[in-house]
């Protein structure tokens, strides 16, 4: 989806967006027109008027698009299979300032599955963000909880936001670091 940069967009429904990078809901109304700069994650950073908004991947309707298929596990899913399908959704959520997922961004430290004995489990995840004080903190923990709360089986979703160790770009996957300049190929 990355591909839809620049690509202009007209709404054809209000929907809800996050201004970027303060992190305030607004409601865009249909008819407004902007452009399309990032599709990552199933989620959209549209740019209208001199201002970034991000909208969700749930409203792509919105914008005249498809929204993705939520996430599936196989019958009888192992823990094993669970985290794995965790670690896939983890990956769909992007800062909308930076084009690198969460995960690659080496922002998520812990991600634990709790058995609840009805075939249902819990999610406890540490994370961190890659400054303290940045305005999209709490919508990409919510990004995070949303995108985990979809797979199937599980029943609670608890992100705990950490600053303790503080991120720096070393936990950057080799990936990340290439794609953002901060390495150089060899």
């Amino acid at each position: 989806m990355f591909g839809h940069q620049n690509e202009p967009v007209t709404l054809i429904r209000d929907v809800r967006a996050v201004v970027i990078p303060v992190g305030e809901s607004i409601t865009l109304r249909e008819g407004t027109e902007g452009f399309i700069t990032q599709a990552l994650g199933g989620s959209f950073t549209v740019y209208v008027e001199g201002n970034l908004f991000r909208i969700s991947g749930t409203d792509a309707d919105a914008l005249g698009k498809e929204p993705d298929a939520p996430p599936s596990v196989p019958d009888n899913p192992t823990d094993a299979d669970i985290e794995a399908v965790v670690w896939e959704q983890l990956s769909t959520v992007y800062d909308p300032e930076i084009p690198v997922d969460i995960v690659n961004l080496g922002l998520v430290y812990r991600c634990e599955i709790e058995p609840l004995g009805n075939g249902e489990r819990l999610i406890a995840i540490d994370m961190t963000l890659t400054a303290p004080g940045c305005g999209m903190g709490p919508f990409i923990v919510s990004d995070a909880e949303e995108k985990v709360s979809l797979i199937p089986t599980v029943s609670g979703v608890k992100i705990e936001l950490v600053f303790d160790p503080p991120w720096n770009a070393g936990m950057m996957s080799e990936e990340a670091r290439l794609q953002t300049g901060m390495m150089k190929p060899r």
